[in-house]
């Protein structure tokens, strides 16, 4: 049965079909039309995107998610352009991009080719690998260590394959369990019902200060896999594109990422004033002149 326009319409509206491509890949004119701009936000990315307290999140990647508003408003010429921040889990992020309910993502994500295939990257502004936390009383120095055990990590991270992998590879039978989010895997391994928890090593060590006693804490194992992170934005949108690799790119050249760097990784940050002391890798500085948006595999 061939279905009229306006009854194929009524089908989309009723039923969300299509969304992705209803909810615009024109991000630009999406704002520039509704006289607002969505961005997202993580809850406990420490130094990325987090909540240090009551109020607005604050991290590395909000200044970044700042400065693309910012040129955004200039773009659409309206500086009273509302922005309104949406929290969003490793597990929904990239749904509530493509569906637009957020317009940008940048946080701790990592830019993969299978993602790709769903949504676009902008320039990668950082590169981790997969490490371990643990209670420095467990023992556990390495990833034999946890063979037959409980191992925590985010449910909708990259990290939980890579883990599920090297236990598979590696034939340790890992039971591996999935937090929500970071914290409340940190909160598995705190209770003793993980033994560890695996991540980026980068978000581990915000993670580790802001614990209870995180003398009682270490960040140990190999790094399995260098990941890069990236901002995250609807597919085949050129122009919006074009512009938040314009901000980055702009930043890394003219130095105000190294400051901004250094403000988040090489200085006290809130809201315990912990100091990762972390100098940039090679990976990052070489991508300062590159500015590339390669993924990992």
């Amino acid at each position: 049965m061939k279905l009229s326009a306006t009854t194929f319409a009524a089908i989309v509206a009723a039923t969300g079909l299509l969304a992705s491509t209803v909810a615009e890949a024109d991000t630009l004119k999406k704002v520039a039309d509704s006289g607002k701009i969505t961005v997202a936000y993580r809850e406990s990315s420490v130094p990325f995107s987090y909540l240090a307290g009551p109020g607005a999140p604050v991290g590395f990647a909000v200044d970044i998610t700042n400065a693309v508003v910012d040129a955004v408003k200039k773009r659409v010429n309206n500086p009273a352009l509302k922005v309104e921040l949406q929290a969003v889990t490793s597990q929904n992020r990239i749904p509530l991009l493509q569906n637009g309910t957020i317009d940008l993502e940048c946080g701790s994500t990592t830019n993969n080719s299978v993602r790709g295939k769903d949504v676009q990257f902008a320039i990668n502004y950082f590169y981790t690998g997969t490490r371990l936390l643990a209670k420095k009383s467990s023992g556990v120095k390495n990833y034999a260590d946890l063979a037959r055990k409980k191992v925590a990590s985010t449910s909708g991270t990259t990290n939980a394959q890579v883990i599920r992998k090297y236990s598979r590879d590696n034939n340790l039978d890992m039971d591996i369990v999935l937090g929500k989010d970071h914290d409340d895997a940190v909160l598995l391994v705190d209770s003793g019902r993980a033994e560890a928890f695996a991540m980026d090593d980068i978000l581990l060590f915000g993670l580790m200060g802001n614990v209870r006693n995180p003398a009682d804490w270490t960040v140990v194992g190999d790094s399995l896999q260098v990941e890069p992170y990236a901002c995250m934005l609807r597919k085949d949108d050129p122009q919006f594109q074009a512009l938040v690799n314009g901000v980055i790119g702009g930043m890394m050249k003219s130095g105000d990422f190294d400051k901004l760097y250094t403000k988040w990784f090489n200085s006290p940050v809130p809201p315990r004033n912990q100091n990762l002391g972390l100098p940039m890798s090679k990976e990052l500085r070489d991508n300062l002149a590159a500015q590339s948006d390669k993924p990992a595999i």
